[in-house]
């Protein structure tokens, strides 16, 4: 039996040794890095290759320290790797420590010291949302992989994209897998390359996303928690993508110390939750330009009807009244100062006379109660209202006091600040609904030139001009004196036209007063906030939400305010002044 034994001889001689590829980087507009790789020694440990794992584990905790949490880290790990996997046990090792471990690796069988690429994140925690981490892979990962076909790719990997542009763009940042055909003696050791089959790296990504950009809108909210997304109105980029608070991806990198995963995971403050894509929130007064549009387009409402606003709204044979934010109410208000006022009012009756059905299959048509379909996994799809939603959804009929307070997006209607941003991108762009994009263009491994990636255009809403125009009008007035956010458009060198918005918490009792102050933080109004500038010929909208923050005018629209001037002047902000609560929502 020559052959066969020849050929188990030179199977033992030579083995196949897979070659990670580097990872591609991943660039913000102006080409700053915010994700690349650096290399560093690892100390691994085979199971299967060690006869006893506790006392090799006690004889390198002699030879170089190895913390409490490294261990715990290494047990994690083992429970989820088989015998055969390599497991780490300390990273980033020093010169020393790797010379003083080669030195005893002849007593230490399943003990390795190899060179592995760390990813470093570079932008620290106001990009961790965007960005996103990779962490080991698990068995969930290879049971994708192999569903795909993709496992042979990944020999040699230790990670895989988990959140965030990692694991959305994970096929072109991982690159192709190298083998080294090596030739081993005895013990198992390598003699020599043979031949080799060079990886190839992933590709390298450019963003349309500014970071300076989104260090001022970080910056910009303080100690308040929220959500923030800037869209170009045109294209769908992303600007900028601000979930506060963030959290350090580079703790995932190495793998998260359980302890650290626990107060992340268990955080009050949730900073885990991507809030622009995954918060989900009553739109508030931020849809009434929608509902105006509504009004006009379905022919409810002219521009031209008025309509006496007391405080108070009730429903035929009903004593219950529903209050406008302003107790002595408005006066007569017509489709324009409904906007610039907010007054609730002319919303409750627009809102009856339209019915929810009929609101409902409007508001659709902005991506209302729909994803946006950005570039990130995890997206929250939101709630448009309806009567065959309760329907299916509580068994229970739809109620008329249901529709009243839809009519300023209260009751049932969710939204994230990612669908209001891009419901305003449709306002400003002349109805054109298009996708966000963070990633701008592609480029090859070691390349020079970048593929741009085109913008796309999910649908052409159907907009009357005369009526968008009456619509926009509104917006501006609401950022001209007597309107609801005059004081954060006040200075300003271009037009903005925005709407605020506030969203209830906690339910207030008929003819009760809300008091900011005698409430806890977390049952206070979230503060929202739309806009888009230049009004003439627009490159930014903006969707500002701020949990707890009080009211849109007091606490959203200065922290857009200062995002559009850095955006449209270069001014960054000393300081931004939030106010909480204020009268006009």
């Amino acid at each position: 039996q020559h052959g066969f034994y020849t050929q188990r001889a030179e199977s033992n001689r030579i083995s196949l040794v897979p070659v990670a590829p580097n990872r591609g980087l991943i660039l913000d507009r102006k080409g700053r890095v915010l994700a690349d790789n650096y290399s560093a020694y690892t100390l691994e440990i085979t199971r299967a290759r060690t006869a006893d794992l506790d006392a090799t584990l006690a004889d390198l905790g002699r030879l170089i320290e190895i913390t409490p949490g490294q261990l715990r880290r290494f047990r994690r790990l083992l429970a989820e790797s088989h015998e055969f996997e390599t497991v780490p046990l300390k990273s980033k090792l020093t010169d020393e420590e790797v010379a003083i471990v080669a030195a005893q690796r002849y007593r230490l069988p399943g003990v390795e010291v190899k060179a592995r690429l760390f990813r470093n994140y570079r932008a620290g925690p106001g990009m961790a949302h965007v960005v996103g981490f990779i962490g080991r892979i698990n068995d969930r990962d290879l049971m994708r992989l192999r569903e795909r076909n993709l496992e042979q790719n990944y020999r040699g990997s230790v990670h895989i994209g988990k959140t965030g542009l990692e694991q959305s763009y994970e096929s072109l940042l991982h690159g192709r897998t190298g083998f080294d055909q090596m030739e081993t003696d005895a013990g198992g050791r390598a003699v020599r390359v043979l031949s080799r089959i060079p990886p190839v790296p992933g590709k390298d990504m450019r963003l349309h996303l500014d970071l300076d950009l989104q260090e001022v809108a970080e910056a910009a909210f303080g100690d308040y928690l929220g959500g923030l997304v800037a869209l170009d109105p045109n294209t769908g980029g992303v600007l900028a993508l601000v979930s506060k608070p963030g959290f350090d991806p580079n703790l995932f990198v190495d793998g998260i110390d359980p302890e650290t995963w626990k107060q992340l995971n268990e955080s009050p403050e949730r900073p885990m939750v991507n809030r622009v894509l995954r918060g989900i929130y009553p739109p508030g007064s931020t849809i009434k330009p929608l509902m105006a549009l509504a009004g006009l387009e379905l022919g409810v409402r002219t521009p031209a009807d008025s309509f006496v606003d007391p405080g108070y709204f009730s429903l035929p044979n009903s004593r219950h009244r529903f209050r406008d934010w302003k107790r002595e109410g408005h006066g007569v208000v017509d489709l324009r100062r409904s906007i610039s006022q907010s007054c609730d009012i002319y919303y409750y009756r627009l809102a009856v006379d339209l019915g929810i059905d009929r609101m409902r299959d409007y508001l659709a048509q902005f991506g209302l109660g729909d994803k946006t379909g950005i570039d990130l996994e995890g997206e929250s799809s939101g709630l448009l209202p309806s009567r065959d939603w309760k329907r299916r959804r509580w068994n229970k009929p739809w109620y008329p006091g249901e529709t009243v307070i839809a009519g300023i997006g209260q009751g049932y209607h969710l939204t994230t600040p990612l669908q209001l941003a891009a419901m305003t991108a449709i306002l400003a762009n002349g109805g054109k609904q298009v996708e966000p994009r963070l990633v701008a263009a592609l480029r090859e491994p070691l390349g020079e030139s970048w593929q741009p990636l085109p913008g796309k255009v999910r649908r052409q809403v159907a907009i009357r001009p005369e009526n968008l125009d009456v619509v926009r009008e509104g917006m501006l007035d609401v950022m001209r004196p007597g309107g609801t956010a005059a004081r954060s458009a006040a200075g300003a060198p271009y037009t903005i036209a925005g709407k605020t918005g506030t969203a209830q918490v906690v339910g207030i009792k008929q003819g009760a007063t809300y008091d900011e102050k005698r409430l806890a933080r977390q049952h206070r109004d979230h503060a929202l906030f739309i806009a888009y500038a230049p009004a003439e010929n627009p490159t930014i909208v903006i969707a500002v939400m701020v949990e707890n923050g009080g009211s849109g005018s007091g606490t959203a629209a200065p922290i857009a305010r200062a995002v559009l001037d850095y955006h449209l002047t270069g001014k960054r902000p000393e300081t931004v002044k939030l106010e909480g609560s204020d009268a006009a929502d």
